[in-house]
């Protein structure tokens, strides 16, 4: 997927500052806010995989699933700081939007997942997944006004369908191996929406230094 680069950033950028002026809030504090709401996200998925990890069954390790068998992989997404810096703001914020998306009814999949899950530390799994449900929910719905104002490209999200269904497996391994593969899909993920934030707001507060 080919995306424009930063060609028309100032535009885009003006187009965030209307926002802004609209609200009373400067758009490097609405970044801010998304940005912290982002960290926030990835934060919890690590947190929750270091707890499934305690109690991991070996043969996990063998047989779960590739990276490239998340449902968002086929999302073509920048690998570094550098190629996120050649993406137009409208485009870097529609990736982060698509990948929000994309994690709505997986979330569920977990949330309903950790009602059962055999783990020692399932009640404090089930309220990470809520607090994550909430975060996202959250996030989203800020991105989308600030997308409304930044024109089509914002505003356009890939689809990227979650196929696997509500059944992570019948037995304990099954159980834990599944639900320990999507959540560290969404680890990835959350990682890639926290870092591109953080580069909007960075090329943010660049662009309009009096405002940091």
């Amino acid at each position: 997927m080919a995306h424009r680069r930063t060609t028309g950033s100032k535009l885009l950028m003006t187009a965030l500052y209307m926002v802004a002026s609209c609200s009373a809030v400067p758009v490097t504090d609405l970044l801010d806010r998304a940005s912290q709401r982002s960290d926030t996200l990835h934060s919890l998925s690590t947190t929750l995989t270091k707890e499934l990890d305690s109690h991991f069954p070996p043969i996990g390790r063998v047989i779960t699933p590739r990276p490239s068998m998340c449902h968002t992989s086929s999302l073509q997404t920048p690998n570094d700081k550098a190629q996120a810096l050649q993406i137009s703001e409208a485009d870097l914020l529609s990736l982060v939007r698509s990948l929000l998306q994309a994690w709505i009814d997986p979330l569920v999949v977990l949330s309903t997942s950790a009602n059962t899950l055999p783990h020692p530390a399932q009640s404090s799994i089930f309220n990470k997944i809520q607090e994550m449900q909430e975060h996202s929910k959250s996030l989203g719905d800020g991105l989308d006004i600030l997308s409304s104002k930044m024109g089509p490209a914002a505003q356009t999200i890939s689809f990227l369908p979650y196929r696997r269904g509500n059944d992570i497996g019948q037995d304990r391994i099954s159980k834990l191996i599944n639900f320990h593969f999507l959540l560290s899909c969404f680890r990835r993920d959350s990682h890639k929406i926290d870092s591109f934030l953080k580069v909007l707001r960075c090329r943010a507060a660049k662009m309009h230094p009096q405002m940091c």
